[in-house]
């Protein structure tokens, strides 16, 4: 998968619950970080210990969901 080079990418400072799947953590983005979750950026989650790491990243055929 190929991300356009004008994407943005916004990272959320608040640890969140790893957990989470695209759904939940979309519901993040908007109170979180205010931003649309579907405008295209790539959005970067941290859980509480800093260790694991989700990527969220929307575009016109779906979601996408790195973690590591």
């Amino acid at each position: 998968m190929l991300i356009a080079a004008d994407v943005r990418a916004y990272i959320c400072r608040e640890p969140v619950d790893m957990r989470k799947s695209i759904d939940g953590l979309s519901y993040l983005v908007e109170p979180l970080l205010a931003q649309n979750p579907v405008s295209g950026n790539l959005f970067v989650f941290v859980g509480r210990d800093r260790s694991k790491v989700k990527c969220r990243y929307w575009d016109r055929t779906g979601f996408a969901l790195w973690y590591n």
